[in-house]
C-alpha cells in the first residue's frame, strides 16, 4: 500500500490553506540554494568582461535576486511574508564547463524557513542572466536549482547529500 505523506499546505478537505505559524518560536534560520546556466563560450567571454548591450550581467542579476529573495510571499501563493536578515548572492563563471553558477545564502530571525526566498532568489538571478544574454546566445539552458543546506527552526540542520 503507497503511504501518502501529511502535506501542511492541503487542509482535511484538499483545499489550499496558508500553514499557520504563530505557535512555532522564533528561531535563527539559514538556507543556501545553487544553480547554473550553460552558456556558449562566446557569450561567457561577454559577461566575464562586461561586454554585452544591456550593461553589467551580473551586478543585474545580483540586484534581481535581492529583490526576488524580498518578494518571494508574492510570487509563491502559500509563503509567508518574512523580514530577511541577510540576503548574499555570488557567481562563479566555469570558463571550463561554460556555467555560471550561482549561490544564494538567505537568513532570517522568524518562526519560518527561508528556503522558498533562497530558491527564488538563484531561479530570477539565472533567469536575469538568461534575458541579459540571450540575444548572443539562443541555446542558454538553466538547470540544477536546488537547496543545499539548511538551518534554525524545529527540524533544525539539514544539508543536500550531493
Amino acid at each position: 500500500m503507497y503511504y501518502m505523506p501529511m502535506l501542511s499546505h492541503i487542509d482535511k478537505n484538499g483545499d489550499a490553506k496558508m500553514v499557520d505559524i504563530s505557535e512555532k518560536d522564533n528561531t535563527e534560520r539559514v538556507a543556501i540554494a545553487s544553480g547554473f546556466i550553460e552558456l556558449n563560450e562566446e557569450t561567457i567571454h561577454l559577461v566575464k568582461i562586461g561586454n554585452l548591450k544591456k550593461g553589467d550581467v551580473l551586478t543585474v542579476a545580483k540586484i534581481a535576486a535581492i529583490q526576488a529573495a524580498k518578494k518571494t510571499s508574492s510570487l509563491i501563493p502559500l509563503c509567508h511574508n518574512i523580514n530577511l536578515n541577510g540576503i548574499d548572492i555570488k557567481f562563479k563563471i566555469d570558463k571550463n564547463e561554460n556555467k555560471i553558477y550561482c549561490q544564494s545564502t538567505i537568513s532570517c530571525s522568524g518562526s519560518t524557513g527561508v528556503e522558498m526566498e533562497a530558491l527564488t532568489a538563484v531561479s530570477v538571478a539565472l533567469l536575469t542572466i538568461y534575458d541579459m544574454c540571450k540575444a548572443s546566445d539562443k541555446y542558454m539552458r538553466i538547470s540544477g536549482i536546488k537547496l543545499i543546506e539548511k538551518h534554525g527552526g524545529k527540524s533544525g540542520a539539514w544539508i543536500a547529500k550531493n
